[in-house]
């Protein structure tokens, strides 16, 4: 079989920028005939997101990722459908899912490594399984409950930096439903602005290329901060922090504007930072959502019964062809989606 697949023919430096050039397309001929407990699947979707910048670096930085090697085939979410099986419980036709999908038009794949899905769950839009109904809905849903300690009435206002990306896009609405009086998102352009509040129902956006971040916060947030979200890290983080109120809490999500610096994760505050968490008794958790594996099943089911109700929007950037993978990869890192970005593979 004619197999195309996505290698990572260079790094881009601890300090660098990734770019298309750092993948590669490889056209080859494999034999794809599945042992015992193994099955041949093909793909459908494939995502691409900010935490594997980290897996670019021949040194991840966290202790739960693994890097990409040279020359070998790089992998994350996917979902695909089985074509032949020699696996019990799995039979052609399956949908299926993973965390470490091989970025490859075709693949064979252990059977107890997958995950098999259902389309009604999304109404038969498979690609929301990798993000809103997904492990991006899961780390936005449960990193609010599990860290931003939302209370129906108590008057919250919620802040999200990245609030038009994959995670942020749902954390925000998230946090709205769960009760938040006031949701307001920082994104990167008035479009994404708009489409905050228009589409996806946050009070309010502001963009942190155009605007004054801190004025815009204190126009926004007339009682302060009390649940932070955040995706972004760096000067903005600072400038939203700076106006949270005592006893508030930081859901640390991601810190996209750092992934290509030479610092641990997460990232280090700066000292006037520290000492605004520290006075007001600001809680500030790093979030993993795979350390809440007993919670996801309920989660899932109260995601899907959110999007098939319309309760929550789903915005996805959808590119056709693996051959895209590096491109659309580069773009999501400059900020060039709206909501998940998705690699559709095939039909």
């Amino acid at each position: 079989m004619r197999v195309q697949r996505i290698l990572l023919s260079s790094r881009p430096g601890i300090n660098g920028a990734p770019v298309p050039g750092n993948f590669r397309l490889e056209e080859t001929s494999l034999q794809l005939e599945p042992s015992g407990g193994e099955v041949l699947v093909r793909t459908l979707y494939l995502s691409v997101d900010p935490y594997m910048r980290c897996r670019m670096n021949e040194d991840p930085g966290a202790d739960y990722l693994t890097p990409w090697r040279l020359e070998a085939c790089a992998d994350g979410g996917g979902i695909g459908v089985v074509e032949s099986s020699r696996c019990e419980g799995l039979n052609p036709g399956d949908m299926v899912t993973s965390f470490s999908w091989p970025w490859a038009t075709h693949c064979v794949l252990k059977g107890n490594a997958l995950q098999k899905v259902y389309p009604q769950l999304v109404d038969g839009h498979l690609s929301h399984l990798l993000g809103a109904v997904g492990l991006t809905g899961l780390t936005a849903l449960l990193g609010v409950r599990e860290k931003g300690h939302v209370t129906k009435g108590a008057n919250q206002t919620m802040v999200v930096s990245g609030a038009a990306g994959a995670c942020g896009s749902i954390a925000g609405q998230v946090g709205r439903l769960d009760g938040c009086t006031r949701v307001v998102g920082i994104c990167g352009s008035q479009g994404k602005c708009a489409a905050l509040v228009e589409e996806l129902g946050f009070t309010a956006a502001i963009n942190y290329r155009h605007d004054d971040v801190a004025a815009r916060l204190r126009e926004c947030c007339p009682d302060g901060v009390d649940v932070y979200f955040d995706n972004v890290g760096g000067p903005i983080s600072d400038a939203v922090i700076s106006q949270m109120n005592t006893g508030g809490h930081i859901v640390l999500c991601g810190q996209i504007s750092q992934y290509n610096k030479d610092v641990p994760y997460p990232p280090p505050l700066g000292d006037g930072t520290q000492e605004v968490l520290r006075s007001r008794n600001i809680t500030r958790d790093r979030f993993t959502v795979l350390n809440y594996m007993d919670k996801m099943e309920g989660a899932l089911l109260q995601l899907s019964m959110w999007v098939k109700s319309g309760r929550v929007k789903v915005r996805e950037t959808v590119v056709d062809g693996i051959e895209n993978m590096g491109v659309a990869f580069c773009s999501m890192m400059e900020g060039g989606n709206m909501g998940k970005q998705i690699i559709k593979v095939s039909d």
